[in-house]
């Protein structure tokens, strides 16, 4: 997941104090980040080190990210005007630093580079609820008073993130995920109407470009199927839904990616190996699954047990 080195203390040394937002803006730095977990973990692919508010921050809709809270703007999105502020995305314009950071990290690696954006409903979610929700109330008002307005939204939304992934696919991306962290809020019924034409026009366009698509979200369980339908190549699975279950859930001839819930990397390590071990055996020797975290490594997870969960992955053997 895209938070790979937030608990490493070198990460800590390196970033220091100020906004994370400035941080993604040096190329240096940015590339720098991303290598770590790579060197201190072993890991089989890169995330790239940047935010899913990127984009939307770039064209200048006034969004911001706080620490302790997350994505906070001041003056969130109501009406018609506030489209104004959602300007298409020119990336050598608005962000040259993101593709730079890509060609660093790309020419540094001998293996995959993943890039990534937000999806359409948690980018409007952050838009109109002034920051992070347990109720999404405010987004749900929009979509059912004012579904035109939330079809313009959600236009420009999808235009500004899959103009981001383009351009990381560009730079030299071998795989893009998208985030759509909080779609797991709908019910199945609203992310029909609400979500699912737009993303899947975005992973049309994408697709494209024959480098495969990750698409996650967040108590996603009983849209798994609908996310499977929408084009992706790759499936999200948090701790929610066991591997085997939701394989028959998303069908044949997708990949899935997960599961192990990331609070329990605070656990003594036999509780760890144990919650790996169940994973790797519901999969039952089916290929496509790249094993993972069902969200983000928090800051205060041990690298150490990091480090022994990809060895224990690495050294598994189907039937063990």
């Amino acid at each position: 997941m895209r938070q790979a080195g937030r608990s490493l203390p070198e990460y800590r040394a390196l970033r220091k104090e100020g906004s994370i937002l400035d941080a993604i803006k040096d190329p240096a730095l940015s590339a720098e980040i991303t290598l770590q977990p790579v060197r201190r973990y072993g890991v089989d692919a890169a995330i790239l080190y940047s935010d899913i508010i990127v984009p939307v921050h770039a064209v200048g809709f006034g969004i911001d990210i706080k620490p302790g809270v997350g994505p906070v703007t001041e003056n969130p999105f109501r009406s018609t005007d506030d489209l104004k502020r959602l300007n298409d995305l020119n990336p050598s314009k608005d962000t040259p630093y993101v593709i730079e950071t890509v060609k660093l990290c790309v020419e540094q690696l001998d293996i995959p580079l993943i890039g990534f954006a937000g999806g359409p409903f948690t980018i409007a979610s952050y838009l109109i609820e002034g920051g992070p929700s347990r109720t999404y109330q405010e987004t749900k008002r929009l979509m059912f008073e004012n579904p035109e307005l939330w079809s313009q939204l959600m236009n420009r939304l999808t235009r500004i993130c899959t103009n981001s992934l383009l351009s990381q696919i560009e730079a030299g991306v071998s795989a893009v995920q998208l985030f759509d962290s909080w779609v797991g809020a709908l019910s199945p019924g609203q992310y029909v109407r609400f979500v699912f034409p737009w993303v899947q026009q975005m992973f049309e366009k994408v697709s494209k470009t024959g480098v495969p698509i990750i698409h996650f979200g967040v108590a996603t369980g009983e849209l798994l199927n609908l996310m499977s339908d929408v084009g992706a190549d790759v499936i999200g699975v948090d701790w929610r839904v066991p591997l085997d279950v939701a394989r028959t859930r998303v069908g044949e001839g997708k990949a899935l990616q997960g599961n192990l819930d990331p609070a329990i990397l605070a656990s003594p390590w036999s509780a760890v190996e144990e919650e790996v071990l169940t994973i790797l055996r519901l999969n039952d020797g089916h290929p496509g699954h790249i094993f993972n975290l069902g969200h983000g490594v928090t800051p205060n997870v041990n690298p150490e047990v990091l480090e022994r969960v990809v060895q224990l992955v690495h050294q598994y053997r189907v039937g063990q």
